[in-house]
This record gives structure tokens, C-alpha cells and sequence, in this order.
């Protein structure tokens, strides 16, 4: 009998951006996260549990790119992504009153069945953004 083995965690996720500069800021400044890699083609950020968010510059990832270790196979993605950061429940009104602050639109908040809430908004090349609390899924 054949078994998977065990999946450990999601690693990294990726968007693609039109100004590399301006993306930057806002990952910094408004949500605060620690770049840990630059360069013009991609931004590394710390997303914290051990999680990255790979931001590329759009158009610079659709050929492989040798690396001295391998080759990184091409990779490319349109349209209005998203994707969700883990935040605590109890942290979710100042969250709020932050974005805000930092003149982000929120462009919805759902309170789900189990208790979770997302507060969800948009970053600069329209991606959509989400920040949720615990109970959202099964496993979190």
C-alpha cells in the first residue's frame, strides 16, 4: 500500500505586480511585512508562521531562470489574485482601524458560521487581500 507523505505547511505564494516599487511600499508600510529578499525581478516578504509571499515583477517570471543551484521552471499568473493572511480574533478591530488609517478601502467583511471574520480589501495592483481569523477552516 503506496501513502502520501505528509504535506507540512503552504510555503509560499505568489502574485505578479505591474510596479515592483509601489507593491513594495505597500506590503511594507501598510501591512508591515519584512522584505527578506529584493531584486527588479522579485520581493520576498517574511508573512510570518514560516509562510512567504512571493512578489514578481509581471512579465519577468515566464521563462525558466538558472539558477547556480537548478533551474527554476517559468511561471507567470494574470488577473486579480487572491489570497489570505492569518490574523487573531482579537486583533481583527485594530486591523481594521489600521487599514483605514493607511487610507486602504475595505471592500468587505464577512462574519463566517463558525465565528471566523475576514476583512478583505484590495493592494495596488488589485489583488484581492484577505486577513481572517481563527475558525475560518478546519485546520485553522
Amino acid at each position: 500500500m503506496n501513502s502520501t507523505p505528509p504535506i507540512d505547511g503552504l510555503l509560499e505564494t505568489a502574485i505578479y505586480v505591474d510596479d515592483m516599487d509601489r507593491a513594495v511600499r505597500f506590503y511594507e508600510e501598510v501591512l508591515g511585512l519584512p522584505a527578506m529578499l529584493r531584486t527588479p525581478r522579485l520581493t520576498a516578504f517574511d508573512a510570518g508562521r514560516s509562510g512567504v509571499l512571493l512578489v514578481f515583477a509581471r512579465g519577468m517570471t515566464e521563462a525558466d531562470s538558472p539558477t547556480p543551484g537548478g533551474v527554476v521552471p517559468g511561471h507567470d499568473g494574470a488577473g486579480r489574485l487572491h489570497f489570505a493572511f492569518a490574523i487573531t480574533a482579537d486583533s481583527y478591530d485594530a486591523w481594521r482601524a489600521h487599514l483605514l488609517a493607511k487610507g486602504v478601502a475595505i471592500r468587505s467583511e464577512v462574519a463566517w458560521p463558525k465565528g471566523s471574520r475576514s476583512l478583505y480589501f484590495n493592494d495596488p495592483d488589485g489583488h484581492v487581500v484577505e486577513l481572517a481569523t481563527p475558525g475560518l477552516w478546519p485546520n485553522y
